[in-house]
């Protein structure tokens, strides 16, 4: 795609997804909501939370061979389109007075399993529609989106549940699904190479196998991966000790908690929009590993602030989530850039894969260490981490070079369209 004209059909589909994502995101406040009103129980929260998260651990590799043998486009209208149907169909069952936990235990899996498909599909047609020049700005306006939704989607998600019925906020996001889809039926968006004219076509098990021989012939994505196991598996409880680590360290109550994810969701969309104007240094490794430092550093200020400090901690927080958009942001543009595009789904997948294993895992060992220990020595930990993850990756050269050193890509084949 020329560089000329990439904005407007990339802009038009990612406003689509925008919206679509808005809707999501209400959907998924107002149902959790409601299985907390409706149970009060804290199995049944963990429960819907394993449930979003097990297909994205599972489906992982299957979807990634998906992504890159068929069109993503027809990916993302089908994840899309199967969201708004199941969704539709729950909200016929709350009209009908039918609704019932297991209901939306199945909606919640069918919202996780579209996403698996859609996420690296969107993804890899980032890389193929936007100009290599401008990923880590786009990637940092991505990372402004998530924030920014995170931020409105609650407050709002509660005022509609104030004036409509549950089956009225689920039909909000049947809309903003179809707002979503809409676009694609329009656009042309890239492909990957294509086989040579007569070549066999590989099994599913053997594109799966060439996905990981791909990545395990590259030490420095390897390295990466490492490296983004680490951090989810050390930073993402730490979300959800914030709670303990202001009642407990800072003395504090609701108030004290909600200006702390305040912070978060704002450093966010801070990082986020100066990634978004600045766009990075020209190597975009270099400032993945510069915000990773950054990312330590923010998260030892937590972990080290006295108990009188909250005020501290808090311009922690925020700077730990600024520097988490500096870390994403242009890694992502890094992967979407230096990939080969017939291997986007694959590796997209299995970072998602791994990234969404780790999670689990951290949560399962932060309870008990920060019983044990202080809930402040998880962030010691994280901090300390990713500061030494920082330098390790500045110092070595399969990682500081990681766009120099990739793979030798196939034979270039003229990219088309669907």
């Amino acid at each position: 795609m020329n560089a000329s004209d990439w904005r407007r059909p990339f802009f038009v589909l990612w406003s689509g997804q925008a919206v679509s994502l808005f809707g999501s995101s209400l959907v998924q406040f107002a149902l959790i909501w409601w299985l907390t009103q409706t149970t009060g129980s804290a199995t049944v929260l963990a429960t819907a939370s394993l449930v979003g998260l097990l297909p994205q651990v599972l489906l992982g590799p299957v979807a990634g061979v998906v992504v890159d043998r068929a069109s993503r486009r027809v990916v993302m209208i089908v994840a899309d389109s199967l969201v708004a149907a199941f969704t539709l169909g729950l909200a016929l069952l709350f009209w009908a007075g039918l609704a019932q936990l297991w209901h939306v235990y199945v909606i919640l899996l069918a919202r996780a399993v579209a996403g698996a498909f859609h996420f690296p599909a969107m993804q890899a047609s980032t890389g193929l529609m936007v100009p290599e020049a401008q990923l880590a700005r786009v990637a940092g306006f991505n990372q402004t989106l998530q924030a920014g939704m995170g931020i409105v989607a609650p407050p709002v998600g509660a005022l509609l549940l104030s004036l409509l019925p549950m089956q009225g906020v689920l039909a909000v996001d049947v809309v903003t699904a179809v707002a979503g889809v809409a676009p694609l039926f329009f656009l042309r968006i890239p492909r990957p190479p294509a086989r040579p004219a007569g070549a066999a076509q590989p099994s599913f098990t053997a594109d799966l196998a060439a996905g990981l021989r791909y990545v395990a012939g590259w030490p420095g994505l390897l390295i990466i991966l490492g490296m983004a196991a680490v951090i989810n598996l050390l930073l993402v409880p730490a979300g959800s000790l914030i709670p303990i680590l202001v009642t407990r360290h800072f003395g504090g109550a609701a108030a004290q908690l909600a200006t702390m994810e305040s912070a978060f969701s704002l450093g966010m969309v801070a990082g986020g929009l100066v990634l978004g104007v600045w766009g990075g240094f020209k190597r975009r490794i270099v400032t993945s590993l510069l915000g990773l430092a950054g990312l330590g550093l923010g998260t030892l200020v937590v972990g080290l602030a006295p108990a009188d400090g909250f005020w501290l901690a808090v311009a922690g927080s925020f700077a730990m989530m600024a520097m988490s958009a500096l870390t994403n942001g242009p890694l992502f543009a890094v992967l979407q850039a230096a990939v080969a595009p017939e291997m986007h789904g694959r590796v997209f997948t299995l970072i998602g894969s791994l990234s969404a294993l780790m999670a689990p895992l951290g949560l399962l060992a932060a309870g008990p260490v920060a019983d044990a220990l202080g809930v402040q020595v998880w962030y010691q930990l994280g901090g300390l981490a990713c500061l030494v993850m920082a330098g390790l990756g500045l110092a070595l050269p399969v990682v500081r070079d990681l766009e120099a050193r990739r793979p030798a890509a196939p034979a270039p084949t003229p990219i088309a369209a669907d």
